[in-house]
This record gives C-alpha cells, structure tokens and sequence, in this order.
C-alpha cells in the first residue's frame, strides 16, 4: 500500500511539474522576470527528482544476490537523498544567484500579466499534486502530526513529495507576490526578492531532507512502540526474556531484527528450534515488516547467577 501510494502522489507530481515548467519557461522568455526563471528551474528540478524516484523505486525491487543478500530496497533511500542534493543545487542555489543577480541589474518586467496569469494556473496544478500526495501520505500518518510523519516514516518518497509540493506551492505564492509588488510599483527589485525567497524557502525544505534522508540511508531501528511490541511478541511461550535487541530497516518495507533471547537451561534441542520458530511467527504477525529474523538462544545468566 505504501509503494502504490508513493507511486501515485509521485506520478501527479511529475505530470504537475512537467507541465508547469513548460509554462514558466515560456512566461520567462516573454516577461523577463527572474522569479519566473527561479521558478522554471525549481519545477524542471523537481520534475527531474520525481523521475529519480520513481527509478529507485524500480531498482529497490531487485532480488537479492551474493553480493547484496539484503536486497536493494535503500535504493529508494539513496535516490530520495540524491533528490534533497539536486533541490537544494538546481533550486536553491540558483533561485538565490538569479535573484541577487536581477538585485544588481534593475531588469524591468515586460508583460508581467502573463507571469501572473501562469502562475495562478500553475498555482492550481501544483495544489492539485499537493492534495495527491496528502491523500496517499494519511493512512500512514495515523494520528500523528505531519511533522512527526516527515521525521519518522520510513517511506521515504511520500515526504520528499510532500514538501517539495508545499515548497513549490509557497514558492508560487512568492513570485507571484514579486510580480504583483513589482507591477503596482513599477519597481524590479520586488521581483528579485521574491527570488531570493524562493531560494532560501527551498534551501531549508531541502536542508530537511537533506538531514532526514541522511539518517535513513545510514540505517534507522524501529520506533520505540514497534521495538515494545516485537519485545512483547517474543517473549512469551519458552522465551524467558530478550536479552539484548537490535533493529534495522533494510528498505521502506523490510525489517531486519536481530536478538539474544534466553531459554530455560536444559531444553532438549528440538524443543529450542520450535521455540525460535514459534517466536519469529508471533514477531512476524505483530511486525509483517519483520521479514529477516535472527535469533541467538541463551540463557538468562542474570537469573543463574542469581
């Protein structure tokens, strides 16, 4: 449910921006106004991330081989993390170069209302993608903030589409507040601040990923309510406890738990097989993500010596 989700909110993100990116540059080469520019570019980077996404995706699917028996399923970390890098260099940095640039030059806009006229469309394109990606990213966030879900899911696109949808929503309402101040004053530096804003609104939306994807391709354990109740589902039946515990997702969908777990002394060792196997099918069936299980059986040296 997650892929497809991520798949959709992804898809009407790239038709979005494909076509707004078309518009701005053509509204560009009219009016001159580097807010537009800013904003064609930032839409040509994000069409071009929402394309690197959807290869990871692809390439996270791969089988597992010798050399990589985990699987590929960080690919899809590792190509959110390259979409933060690009945000921030094609968006970022160049929205902040152009406008420092028209800051120094005084260009004067020229039919400045088809820049307002294409970005007001391009306003409802991108609210449109916007409302995709809520829609896709809600059963996921459950009951917690959209903070909270940007910070912890573990499916990377859903956030990386989310606030490159909302970075591009306020970037909009930012040119088109440059243009507007620009045209009513007759004034070209308004339209070179509303481009350093945009710069800095996507330096920081990209800083975010930046910093959250980071983190996911170093490799994340599970939340503490996930970690309690695989805790929970192991320690019943033979196992006395669990001795030590470590988690860590291989990919959006795939868990890898790895646990000591004592065992009363004496069991004969088929009756220690059946209880690692009884107790990797209660992890399973609490965490269905928990697919790579490794259990170590020992004994609970604490209560021995004790």
């Amino acid at each position: 449910m997650a892929a497809s989700g991520g798949t959709r909110a992804i898809v009407a993100a790239l038709l979005a921006n494909a076509g707004i990116a078309i518009a701005k540059f053509i509204g560009y080469l009219i009016t001159g106004s580097s807010s537009m520019l800013a904003e064609a570019v930032h839409s040509v980077a994000d069409t071009s991330n929402q394309g690197l996404l959807l290869l990871g995706g692809r390439t996270a699917r791969r089988a597992a081989t010798p050399e990589h028996p985990f699987g590929y399923g960080r690919d899809r970390y590792f190509y959110s993390f390259v979409v933060a890098l690009l945000l921030f260099s094609l968006g970022s940095v160049f929205a902040l170069y152009e406008g420092i640039h028209k800051l120094e030059s005084h260009e004067p806009l020229t039919s400045p209302i088809v820049a307002v006229v294409i970005l007001v469309v391009a306003i409802g394109l991108e609210t449109f993608s916007f409302r995709t990606a809520i829609q896709e990213s809600r059963p996921l966030k459950g009951n917690g903030t959209w903070w909270q879900f940007i910070r912890q899911s573990k499916t990377p696109e859903l956030p990386v589409v989310l606030l490159e949808d909302l970075g591009a929503l306020v970037g909009l309402i930012l040119a088109l507040f440059g243009v507007g101040l620009s045209v009513l004053t007759g004034d070209p530096v308004w339209d070179a601040i509303g481009t350093i804003c945009i710069g800095v609104l996507l330096g920081i939306i990209a800083i975010i990923l930046i910093i959250e994807m980071k983190s996911l391709l170093i490799g994340e354990g599970v939340a503490p309510k996930v970690l309690d109740d695989i805790v929970s589902a192991l320690e019943a039946g033979e196992v006395q406890r669990v001795i030590h515990i470590k988690t860590q997702y291989m990919g959006p969908d795939e868990l890898l738990v790895a646990a000591k777990i004592a065992l009363a002394p004496g069991l004969p060792l088929a009756t220690v097989a059946t209880a690692i196997d009884e107790a990797e099918a209660r992890v399973r069936e609490r965490v269905p993500e928990a697919r790579s299980i490794y259990l170590e059986p020992d004994l609970d040296r604490a209560r021995v010596t004790g």
